[in-house]
């Protein structure tokens, strides 16, 4: 779909009852749609859930113009009444989609019911990951390298990717589609500098903060930090590392559904 001026690949998993609000799922910088299909399948069959690819990333096009956060947003509102949901939506963002999905949240606070932060945290001002983990971040190859992706899983992603780092390689590179790498560095320029440590208490929406004891890439001191600016957030901390989301969806996906059906 074309949004803006931006063109964006979009997956809609239909829901069986549509009195549940829609779900919108923001992803981590570099993966495709398809990372987060352990996720939807794990989730409430009467939840309609949607995705997309960010400018350049899986199967949307590489931007003309960069982008930033606040410009992307509005994109992401259209594409929602583009596809009929112009009511309230449920938000959930992981990563670097939990920085979207907090600029989404405030900036069109009266689009988001809910909002749902998985292993995510405030941007520029936070309590940064171990400089080995930066470094490796800075490039996309381990979405493009499935050795390297098992060589580096355990270091960088943590959890139960410390002993079965296969699961890691798996989860980044089985039918998911990879973007230019220019997509890639478009995606982390549009974070740079941004923090939302400013406005988190403009952020009104019951909010569920989840994160992994063990994320060497946003260490957990940022959840707890962001779940007491928040207003009304709850914090849930889980036995893990940064992808648990994915790798171990069975286990968190009925505490988000909880969530939102409370």
């Amino acid at each position: 779909m074309t949004v803006g001026g931006r063109t964006l690949r979009v997956a809609v998993r239909p829901g069986t009852d549509d009195e549940v609000p829609p779900l919108l799922l923001m992803n981590g910088i570099g993966a495709s749609l398809e990372v987060l299909q352990p996720l939807v399948d794990a989730l409430d069959p009467r939840r309609t859930a949607i995705r997309f690819d960010v400018p350049g990333v899986g199967g949307s096009p590489r931007p003309v113009v960069p982008y930033v956060l606040s410009t992307l947003t509005p994109v992401v509102a259209g594409l929602l009444d583009r596809l009929g949901h112009t009511g309230q939506v449920d938000v959930l963002g992981l990563s670097w989609g939990g920085g979207l999905a907090q600029q989404f949240a405030v900036q069109h606070r009266r689009r988001c019911r809910r909002l749902v932060l998985a292993a995510t945290g405030t941007g520029t001002l936070m309590v940064p990951a171990h400089p080995q983990v930066l470094a490796r971040m800075l490039t996309p190859r381990r979405h493009r390298d499935p050795e390297y992706a098992r060589e580096i899983a355990g270091l960088i992603y943590g959890g139960t990717m410390r002993t079965d780092p296969e699961r890691a390689a798996t989860a980044l590179h089985t039918h998911t589609r990879v973007g230019p790498r220019r997509g890639y560095y478009y995606q982390l320029a549009a974070s740079t500098g941004w923090s939302s440590l400013p406005f988190l208490r403009l952020i009104r929406q019951p909010t569920l903060v989840i994160a992994g004891d063990d994320d060497p890439i946003i260490p957990v001191v940022n959840a707890r930090l962001m779940a007491r600016l928040i207003p009304r957030a709850q914090l849930h901390v889980y036995r893990g590392g940064h992808i648990a989301l994915i790798t171990e969806s069975d286990e968190l996906a009925p505490v988000i559904d909880g969530f939102l059906d409370d």
